[in-house]
């Protein structure tokens, strides 16, 4: 009888850290349920140093935060669509905190290879798109939380005057 009575606490205890864990998990996810998505948009672009035949930005990302709990994030990503055609990526390993209510501007390098800039240049010259003025679509992910990151979107016109500096 001992061994049964050992037996059984053993499992009544292994079953009641499972509980408790699931509890703490969904507790966790729940606290996110019914949160407003982040708002992120494009905040500039700024030319870098280019690398061979590489073109090289700085791109300015605000993130804006709607909810009552401050978000963590350790990284970003990003893919930068123009006119419908995939144009740039980045990643940073930046890392910091978008505060309750609050925003952050985080800094992004893209990378744009030289035959996406000579596509680009090629669907631009037979479009309607007026001169220096692209719509872009930016898919992008905050790392970090429990979850794994925050996936966002935005999308508008990005002003590229001569390929020089950019602002939305």
């Amino acid at each position: 009888m001992p061994f049964l009575r050992l037996l059984w606490s053993g499992r009544s205890a292994r079953l009641l850290a499972a509980g408790l864990l699931a509890a703490l998990t969904l507790g966790g996810c729940a606290g996110w349920f019914g949160h407003d998505p982040l708002r992120v948009s494009v905040a500039g672009i700024e030319p870098l140093d280019n690398q061979g035949m590489e073109m090289r930005f700085n791109l300015k990302l605000r993130v804006q935060n709607p909810n009552e709990d401050a978000l963590n994030f350790d990284g970003v990503s990003v893919d930068l669509q123009l006119n419908g055609n995939a144009f740039a990526s980045g990643v940073s390993d930046q890392h910091g905190t978008v505060p309750r209510y609050g925003e952050t501007v985080v800094n992004v390098p893209l990378t744009v290879p030289a035959f996406a800039v000579l596509h680009q240049a090629y669907s631009v010259a037979g479009s309607d798109t007026l001169p220096g003025q692209y719509p872009y679509i930016l898919h992008g992910r905050l790392a970090g939380g429990l979850t794994g990151g925050t996936r966002f979107l935005d999308q508008g016109v990005l002003s590229l005057p001569s390929l020089g500096i950019a602002g939305q």
